[in-house]
């Protein structure tokens, strides 16, 4: 259901323009003077007419000509002002609303983003701000211009003679009610186009995160006609809100043209008689000709609020979203140095898909504990639920003897470093990509990190060293690069725990070697927890847990394991069996 206008004008007014209160209010000064200029213009009509062109004063002829000039020099400097001024306001504002929607996304839970895709949440940031950004110039110029204009100019009109403006106006009252059914329409359509936008943001991020397997498969026409296919959805309703917004202006224009028309039968037999003059016609012509172009841009801006309206609606959804995922009230501090970590009956389920199935076990404080097991086995999920990505339905997982959900989330992150098979890159320099932010770390400790993580292998590489850009994603990187700078960032976090997440799977096997010999290094002194399918890379685990279909099934060291038989030795002989096949 969409919120009623008046709440909606107090969230933005308290949110996004108050702040900007004091340079708003001078910009809306400059166009009421601007908007007052009109009357000013409309009024000098008369004594033209009747003073200078008729009775011929030459004295008038001066006074009402610097007059006129005097009223485009005003006229022409408050637009300005009131131009720049607006442009600081607006731009200010929706930089702030861009700002505050990407902070709340970004407090969302993953469930929410795993429903929501990225091309969506991109329109939501980047369209709906600039559709709402694009109405707030036009609505404040129509407050405080356009209707200043048309009140003043009204005002001239009726001081000429009140009948008339009765009777240009009379056709006016009739086009209320259409104009309320157009606004309906408008932001109906409008929605459904800001969706489509969505939509088609999801369809170009899917297709150029894709961009390879796409070639490869030859998918170049497919991709383009599904793009096409909403691209012509767009149009078609883009067209209709279009119709909605110019059906308001052109009911107007009708009923102007009606009200002219009395105007010239009544008015003119009236100058006919010798009742009224010529001059105060063309004041009267000139007043009401002026006020029916700010009229048309008001009834216009009726039906371009509704198009910022539903872009208002869907951010608007997005700020009164709220995680499910939060800290309590009074959170328990975690232990320092690196803690034992337990999972005691936990179970979860996406849905009605199980994913962890009372799975139990205890990773020893210091050591390292091995996960293994088939995909889908629920390996992965356990890391999510560690870090509180996700809360199991029930169980307890405990880090040090705390229950994750009685700490702070903050608190809680800031004891994982996490080491994945796809590390994340940002399109931004080496350096950058290992700080992530922090201006705390010196050149010396830097290097230090660099060194440990066998970056500096490569360094000589780039052309810029640690300056060098990493790409898109890092794609100026090969994998096993990639991974060094994962490394480099655990290493700098320098925290309690570590989760290694397939960190080597994707390697040759002399980056593997590189690689491993970096985690080794880092797994030193903290609490590690190892997902592996490659169960060569764990031997040397102090605990091994195997799991399968969301249930620990076995745990031991690598010998043991074997010598007990079950799954993990039927794995293991499975993938040693594959590799003397392939030697």
């Amino acid at each position: 259901m969409s919120a009623p206008a008046p709440n909606i004008f107090r969230w933005l007014w308290s949110g996004y323009l108050r702040p900007h209160r004091r340079m708003l209010g001078i910009a809306i000064m400059f166009m009421v003077i601007e908007g007052s200029m009109l009357a000013a213009l409309s009024r000098l009509i008369q004594p033209m007419f009747d003073t200078v062109f008729t009775e011929g004063s030459s004295t008038a002829l001066w006074w009402v000509g610097l007059a006129i000039m005097g009223t485009f020099f005003v006229r022409a400097i408050c637009s300005a002002a009131k131009k720049i001024l607006l442009k600081k306001v607006t731009e200010r504002a929706a930089a702030g609303m861009r700002n505050d929607l990407l902070g709340k996304l970004m407090t969302l839970d993953s469930g929410y983003h795993q429903i929501n895709p990225p091309g969506q949440l991109i329109e939501r940031v980047q369209g709906d701000v600039t559709a709402v950004n694009n109405i707030w110039a036009s609505l404040l110029v129509g407050v405080a211009r356009d209707l200043v204009a048309v009140i003043a100019l009204f005002g001239v009109a009726m001081a000429v003679d009140w009948r008339w403006t009765a009777v240009a106006l009379i056709g006016i009252p009739l086009v209320v009610f259409p104009s309320l059914m157009a606004q309906r329409y408008v932001r109906k359509r409008a929605g459904n186009a800001r969706a489509l936008a969505g939509r088609m943001a999801t369809r170009l991020d899917e297709v150029f995160h894709g961009i390879n397997p796409i070639k490869l498969n030859g998918l170049e026409s497919y991709q383009a006609e599904r793009y096409n296919a909403l691209a012509q959805k767009r149009v078609a309703a883009e067209v209709k809100s279009a119709t909605g917004q110019a059906a308001v202006p052109a009911m107007l224009d009708v009923m102007i043209g009606v009200g002219f028309l009395g105007v010239m039968i009544y008015g003119g037999s009236q100058i006919i008689e010798g009742e009224k003059t010529v001059g105060q016609f063309m004041s009267f012509f000139t007043a009401m000709s002026l006020a029916f172009e700010p009229l048309r841009r008001l009834g216009q801006m009726s039906g371009q609020w509704q198009t910022a309206a539903a872009s208002i609606d869907r951010i608007r959804n997005v700020m009164d979203e709220q995680p499910r995922l939060t800290s309590p009230a009074t959170p328990t501090p975690l232990p320092d140095g690196a803690p034992q970590i337990q999972l005691d009956n936990v179970n979860l389920s996406y849905a009605d898909l199980p994913v962890l199935r009372g799975t139990s076990f205890i990773a020893e404080a210091g050591k390292t504990t091995a996960l293994v097991g088939a995909s889908g086995a629920g390996k992965s999920t356990i890391f999510n639920v560690l870090t509180r990505l996700v809360d199991p339905q029930s169980g307890a997982v405990l880090i040090g003897d705390i229950p994750v959900q009685n700490t702070a989330l903050p608190d809680l992150r800031a004891k994982f470093s996490v080491v994945a098979q796809d590390a994340a890159l940002f399109d931004e320099s080496l350096r950058d990509n290992i700080l992530l932010g922090r201006t705390d770390i010196d050149d010396a400790q830097l290097a230090k990190v660099v060194e440990a993580a066998h970056v500096a292998d490569f360094l000589p590489q780039l052309a810029n060293g640690l300056d060098s850009p990493v790409g898109p994603r890092g794609s100026n990187l090969s994998g096993g690069q990639r991974q060094r700078v994962a490394i480099a960032r655990a290493l700098l976090r320098d925290t309690p725990i570590l989760l290694l997440d397939e960190a080597t799977s994707a390697l040759d096997t002399k980056s593997e070697a590189i690689v491993q010999a970096a985690l080794d290094r880092l797994s030193k002194g903290r609490t590690t927890l190892v997902i592996a399918h490659r169960l060569s890379t764990v031997r040397d685990a102090d605990k091994i847990v195997v799991m399968d279909q969301g249930r620990v099934v076995d745990e031991g060291k690598h010998e043991t394991l074997l010598e007990r038989g079950g799954l993990y030795a039927d794995l293991y002989r499975l993938q040693f069996s594959k590799t003397e096949d392939a030697s």
